[in-house]
């Protein structure tokens, strides 16, 4: 099946008709936005929407965040707070709220979209996406998706008895992290008591003292992973062409698009891909909600050819990123769109490449402590069909993912080397 058949099958347009007043975000009626979580992802969608004429905030922990350097207004609280989230939804009073990271307080944000506010994609989504539990049973129990054999655990002793049942070697995760935090591959018995340790220590908000539910998943034979970015707008569900990634300790590192999968492989991934989706999109649509925004649907490739479900994020993927270089509409742009009730077709979602280009991103992970400075720009982009986006975080401690670099080639393998290339040159100072 081609991509333009899977990105038309049941395409069926949303009964919502928002029509946002946009323009005059200094004025007296501009369509407020407020971003929770406002790293380099966000930043990218916070200009989108200002290029539409949306007022954006931009909220996250700390000062400085690469969407508050650009954003009309930013705050910076403790997300996770109720009492310092509600706060903030009376002081900002945003028409949109976007939420970009996960330690969110979930009640605080059902509560805004049960007042009338707009939770991108719904704040029944957001809760489920957070937590790996909720969404593995809607994925394989309710929507019949294809996944690994898992189970779930509370206790090392559930943990052990679920790694038996799954069998070794296993994947253990907590339920509620990401980025690869808490995460742990685990070979034998012997480990599996340290894996739960590392679920528990090692997970996002480990410091909250609370005991985590860990997922425990048989070690698929894997051959490659893939995200489809999956947009759903007023129009309806599209998908855009899969990408191929490649990632370190459960974190990406590059991405390629269009992955170089056979043409069934692909087709399948974004049934797949589809398919969550729009089960996500109906639970939002049963509680009154649009569902509108990019998910990135993360799938396994195994080596017998099969397509596996293993997650989904309700937002621009880190991955997507290369859509930068790849596509008419990167992911940021099409995010911007959809949220704000615009149509998105596969005319939106299409490719701008040459015949058999191939787009790469790859990641610049800066270690040190301090400020990190970059040098060498041109010596960088000197190569045609290069290009650079430094996120401009005020501080790296330890080991942070700082910019990325973007590269059109004649293949894969040109345009990974090429975009590896622009990240080998250019001369980075911690201090």
């Amino acid at each position: 099946m081609t991509e333009t058949a899977v990105n038309t099958v049941a395409n069926t347009p949303s009964s919502f008709t928002i029509n946002r007043p946009l323009g005059t975000p200094l004025g007296k009626h501009p369509t407020r936005v407020l971003f929770l979580g406002s790293g380099e992802l966000g930043k990218e969608v916070t200009i989108e929407l200002m290029r539409l004429g949306a007022w954006v905030c931009a909220a996250d922990s700390y000062a400085g965040a690469p969407a508050q350097q650009v954003a009309h207004e930013y705050r910076v609280l403790d997300m996770a707070n109720a009492a310092e989230l509600q706060t903030l939804f009376d002081d900002v009073k945003p028409d949109i709220i976007v939420p970009e990271v996960e330690a969110i307080a979930t009640d605080v944000l059902a509560g805004a979209a049960a007042a009338g506010a707009q939770v991108v994609p719904s704040a029944e989504i957001a809760a489920i996406c957070m937590d790996r539990e909720r969404l593995r049973v809607l994925a394989h129990e309710e929507l019949g998706l294809p996944t690994t054999p898992y189970r779930f655990a509370g206790s090392l002793e559930e943990l052990r008895a679920g790694a038996v049942e799954v069998g070794y070697p296993c994947v253990v995760k907590p339920v509620m992290s990401s980025s690869g935090h808490g995460q742990s591959m685990v070979r034998s018995a012997d480990a599996i008591d340290a894996a739960w340790v590392e679920a528990q220590e090692g997970r996002r908000a480990a410091d909250e003292g609370d005991v985590s539910r860990v997922i425990v998943e048989a070690l698929a034979p894997l051959e490659r992973e893939l995200t489809v970015l999956t947009v759903s707008s007023s129009a309806g569900i599209v998908t855009c062409a899969p990408i191929g990634q490649r990632q370190e300790s459960g974190d990406y590192r590059e991405s390629w698009q269009p992955a170089t999968s056979s043409e069934a492989v692909l087709a399948q991934a974004q049934l797949i891909a589809r398919g969550a989706v729009e089960g996500l999109v109906a639970r939002a649509r049963q509680a009154g909600e649009t569902g509108w925004g990019v998910f990135g649907v993360e799938l396994f490739v195994l080596t017998d050819g099969s397509v596996l479900f293993n997650e989904v994020s309700p937002r621009p993927h880190d991955t997507g990123m290369v859509t930068m270089a790849s596509q008419r509409l990167s992911e940021f742009a099409l995010h911007a769109r959809a949220i704000l009730g615009l149509p998105i077709t596969t005319d939106h979602v299409a490719l701008t490449l040459p015949d058999d280009a191939v787009a790469a991103s790859h990641a610049i992970v800066v270690a040190g402590d301090g400020e990190a400075e970059f040098t060498n720009l041109a010596g960088a982009l000197a190569e045609p069909g290069t290009d650079l986006r430094i996120f401009a975080k005020p501080e790296v401690h330890g080991h942070r993912r700082m910019a990325v670099a973007l590269a059109i080639g004649s293949d894969e393998a040109n345009a990974r080397a090429k975009a590896g290339n622009v990240a080998e040159a250019l001369e980075i100072t911690v201090r």
